[in-house]
């Protein structure tokens, strides 16, 4: 037996009459990987989170190297020792790389109240470069990563100050195979360096190959510790449930033939740098899965699937053909998804079970053009924490996707199109002014407005509330825009990326022509596209005058826009 580093002694804790955790006591030793495992809800969780000051005990003693010690939160923990990377996403938005890595840490930088930013970011470069994260700017927003890079940030931020005990709370159900090898080696090296790191996983398998004891939570009970060698995967579920589990616990219909009915069908499906002619169909009574290594867009797929993939190509259609173009059609169609990313994607984590349940409302209140509901509803967004760029994606975009293919029908409803628009835009002008990170986003700048001669704004405002939801600075010159008006805007915007010009009427073409003739001079200069679109433009016309790109409606606008942008 190994020399003891932390032991957890008679751990008592309560959520109202749920009886967490029963008087649990714990050694965990020096130099050793201790997994704990059990069943949903058995205590693993709640036990470290008591550890780590994510939550408080009722009562009971965590005694490291011989101190006790009582963390309030997990910075008072980190000080103590100790230190946990979560399952969930454990890094704040609107914050840099370096900024998260040292988090309620900053007094090392500050000086007579002043933060040496300089000297952080500098540090935490050094520190993800030791790790062979330095393809990860330090200097960077921590949203510009994803999921599984803002994770391995996490692990720099729990690991850069060698806790004594590291606790890996099912962090490998959020990583690829990169991810997983990136955490056990950093969980090799905190072992070997003589500490200890707490692992908790679901992965059987991954449990008995990266520990070396294993302990077994029941129903908030210590059931018992078993040594890597004496671990089979059998003999860890029979400890787990409390029973042989037989072989009438798992599936036994492999192999059968499943219905030949389609009841979803993907066809040449596309989104640019994830998926490319992705063909499936799913069958009644199927279980389809769907695997891969790290960023092979594996999880773009139930995106693309359920509408939510905004610049997707190809068709997702039912069974009877019915096509699935965005979220409000899926969810029409009894079609559901969880996403990987829990916390951002598929719940507002401070918002209550109803109002998670009645998150599709902004996106209804926008579409049936309501702007004074549509504010409250942004207002209380906002309120409850949820980051403005969710709001957008999830409710706005959504909405006004399906209020641009409503303009593109035969039946299109101007006037609720029109107030739609102003819903969305009263959504947008609260953003901006009580959130500085949307304020500040910008993937590039775009002028758009219509050719001298057209009066006519529907189209080009459902487009400019595209462009601003896909990140993009829009300068909105109006309607009746003359030649001379697009030029001195792009001289006074030198940072121009795209200049999109409309018209509706035929008899605007001629003036169209003389425009983009006149930017295409002055784009050698200034390096910018040029996109026209309009009920009176096709793309033979859109070729004929020299532009770069036609559009018919505002999300294909959005799509070719984005391809322009390096």
């Amino acid at each position: 037996m190994g020399e003891i580093l932390l032991r957890a002694e008679n751990i008592d804790k309560h959520f109202g009459i749920t009886h967490a955790l029963d008087n649990v006591s714990f050694t965990f030793n020096k130099g050793e990987i201790h997994a704990l495992i059990g069943e949903n809800g058995s205590g693993k969780s709640t036990l470290t989170s008591c550890l780590t000051g994510i939550y408080q005990k009722d009562s009971g003693k965590f005694i490291l190297e011989g101190k006790e010690i009582t963390a309030t939160n997990q910075v008072e923990a980190n000080h103590q020792g100790v230190a946990i990377i979560v399952q969930e996403i454990g890094t704040l938005s609107g914050l840099t790389v370096a900024e998260n890595i040292f988090l309620g840490n900053e007094d090392q930088f500050t000086k007579c109240g002043i933060k040496n930013t300089a000297a952080m970011n500098k540090k935490a470069q050094e520190y993800l470069d030791s790790y062979g994260f330095n393809y990860i700017d330090a200097t960077k927003v921590i949203d510009d990563y994803n999921f599984e890079d803002r994770k391995l940030v996490e692990i720099v931020k729990s690991t850069y100050f060698n806790p004594k005990v590291l606790v890996v709370d099912e962090t490998t159900t959020a990583l690829g195979q990169k991810g997983r090898e990136e955490l056990f080696k950093v969980m090799h090296k905190v072992r070997d360096t003589g500490n200890c790191v707490i692992f908790i996983s679901h992965d059987l398998e991954e449990v008995i190959e990266q520990s070396d004891n294993i302990s077994v939570l029941r129903d908030g009970v210590k059931i018992g510790s078993i040594t890597k060698e004496e671990a089979t995967p059998d003999r860890l579920k029979a400890l787990m449930v409390g029973r042989e589990i037989g072989d009438s616990y798992y599936r036994t219909d492999y192999g059968e033939k499943v219905s030949d009915e389609v009841v979803l069908s993907a066809k040449n499906v596309t989104v640019k740098g994830q998926i490319e002619n992705l063909n499936l169909d799913l069958h009644k009574g199927e279980i389809l899965g769907i695997g891969g290594l790290s960023e092979c867009g594996m999880h773009e797929v139930g995106k693309a699937l359920f509408g939510a993939s905004y610049f997707r190509q190809g068709s997702v259609t039912l069974g009877d053909g019915t096509p699935i173009n965005s979220i409000p059609d899926a969810i029409k169609h009894s079609i559901a998804y969880a996403s990987k990313d829990r916390d951002n994607e598929s719940l507002v984590i401070n918002d209550t079970i109803g109002d998670n349940i009645c998150l599709p409302s902004l996106r209804k209140t926008i579409e049936d053009g309501h702007p004074g509901e549509t504010e409250k509803l942004v207002r209380e967004a906002l309120k409850q924490h949820i980051p403005a760029g969710r709001i957008v994606e999830e409710a706005m975009t959504p909405a006004m996707r399906t209020v641009g293919e409503n303009y593109k029908s035969n039946g299109a409803d101007i006037i609720k199109i029109l107030a739609a628009a102003r819903s969305v835009r009263k959504g947008f002008e609260l953003l901006e002014e009580q959130d500085s990170q949307f304020g500040r986003r910008n993937i590039g700048t775009v002028i758009l407005g219509t050719v001298e001669g057209d009066l006519h704004d529907v189209g080009k405002n459902l487009v400019a509330i595209m462009f601003r939801s896909a990140g993009f600075k829009v300068i909105d010159l109006g309607v009746d825009i003359s030649e001379k008006q697009f030029l001195r805007a792009v001289k006074q915007n030198p940072d121009v990326s795209i200049v999109c010009i409309s018209s509706l009427l035929s008899t605007s073409i001629p003036e169209m022509e003389q425009v983009v003739k006149s930017l295409k001079r002055s784009s050698s200069k200034h390096k910018f596209k040029i996109m026209v679109g309009g009920g009176a433009v096709t793309e033979q016309l859109a070729k004929n005058m020299g532009a770069d790109a036609y559009t018919e409606n505002c999300i294909e606008a959005v799509e070719v826009a984005k391809t322009f942008i390096v």
